[in-house]
């Protein structure tokens, strides 16, 4: 599975004036016409797929270029033009209750003879990319915004938008079928926005291997047995429950105490208990599987089996020397210069013919792609 990106946006209100919607739907109409009629619809979902190709069709149409409504008035202008007939791709979906409709939207789409395959795919990738953006990662933004892109040859990509009202900024997260392999195993990921929250639970990581399975064997026992280790871990107040997981000269790794679920359904973990799910995606494509039961059995599993989950939040950064006017930081001058001489360097000798510097450049991008560094 590949998740295309992530961007990071200003939440901003209102709507698209209607002067520019009667603009923006057609030039959007013979942009794409072209598009389907060179290259053909797949290349369609791939370059929706893509965060910063998306970010520039919406400059095209005429949308602010950092602003929450890029999202959703894009792609419901999409939603109005593109067809099966003309451009290969339709989409289903849309903001708050329409990005509810989608199952049913896409049962519809394969009534369309020009449609190949089933929809039960469609729906349940629809159901998944959902799930992972809003409960397997935790990172504060709430899902409210869903639209998935379908091809007649019934590859699809996920376009969807999360809200963070504290931090009054939205994330939209961006799924493309190309390569799928997993829905719950950490994808070749470009996640890029301003800002890195803390204490972000990233149960897709490579790191919470170890917690997957953990919660997941934990899911499958006895409901009264996780019923009472959580009782346990919320009887204690923030003080004793520091001294009880961290005592003096011992290594226990810090749990994190602050994100404990207030609550948890019950009736889900008896759901799940009575599944007897083999993996974690089937756990998570349980119903009634969100945050807060994700969030304890993980919590649960660090405990008793020390399974510690990834707690750092996906995204990268998008400016490498900060912004101009400092934003997410002032611009580091002196990293800047230092990146242009050992640039100028390696290109010098290259041109000499020693090229050890250039391919030294070659090999530390393959490890920092391996490492994923912020």
């Amino acid at each position: 599975m590949k998740r295309s990106g992530i961007a990071t946006l200003k939440l901003h209100g209102g709507a698209a004036p209607w002067w520019l919607l009667k603009r923006m739907k057609p030039l959007a109409k013979c942009i794409f016409a072209v598009i389907a009629d060179e290259f053909g619809p797949d290349i369609i979902l791939k370059r929706l797929a893509d965060p910063i190709w998306f970010q520039a069709l919406s400059m095209v149409l005429g949308f602010d270029w950092n602003s929450s409504g890029t999202t959703t008035t894009t792609t419901g202008v999409l939603k109005s033009i593109l067809n099966f007939e003309e451009h290969g791709v339709q989409c289903c979906g849309g903001k708050g209750r329409n990005s509810r409709n989608t199952p049913y939207e896409l049962r519809d789409l394969g009534q369309n003879p020009l449609f190949e395959g089933p929809t039960e795919k469609l729906i349940y990738a629809s159901k998944m990319t959902a799930k992972i953006d809003n409960t397997a990662i935790q990172d504060g933004y709430q899902l409210y915004h869903h639209c998935i892109f379908v091809s007649v040859k019934n590859n699809w990509t996920v376009v969807q938008q999360g809200m963070n009202l504290q931090a009054r900024l939205t994330r939209r997260y961006h799924w493309h079928s190309e390569g799928l392999k997993s829905f719950v195993v950490e994808p070749p990921e470009n996640i890029i926005g301003e800002f890195v929250h803390d204490d972000v639970l990233n149960m897709t990581a490579i790191q919470s291997e170890e917690t997957r399975k953990a919660s997941v064997d934990l899911a499958k026992e006895d409901p009264k047995k996780i019923i009472n280790q959580y009782k346990l871990l919320t009887s204690y107040s923030k003080t004793s429950l520091l001294r009880w997981i961290q005592p003096t000269g011992l290594k226990i790794p810090v749990v994190h105490y602050k994100l404990l679920p207030r609550r948890m359904n019950w009736e889900t973990i008896r759901r799940i208990y009575e599944f007897q799910p083999r993996d974690y995606e089937e756990l998570l494509a349980i119903k009634g599987v969100g945050p807060a039961t994700v969030r304890g059995l993980a919590l649960i599993a660090e405990l008793i089996y020390n399974a510690v989950p990834s707690w750092k939040d996906p995204v990268k950064f998008s400016f490498a020397y900060g912004g101009k006017d400092g934003v997410p930081f002032p611009v580091d001058r002196k990293a800047m210069d230092s990146s242009i001489q050992i640039l100028r360097i390696a290109l010098d000798e290259a041109k000499l013919g020693n090229k050890q510097k250039l391919n030294a450049l070659r090999r530390l991008k393959k490890f920092s792609e391996k490492m994923k560094i912020f």
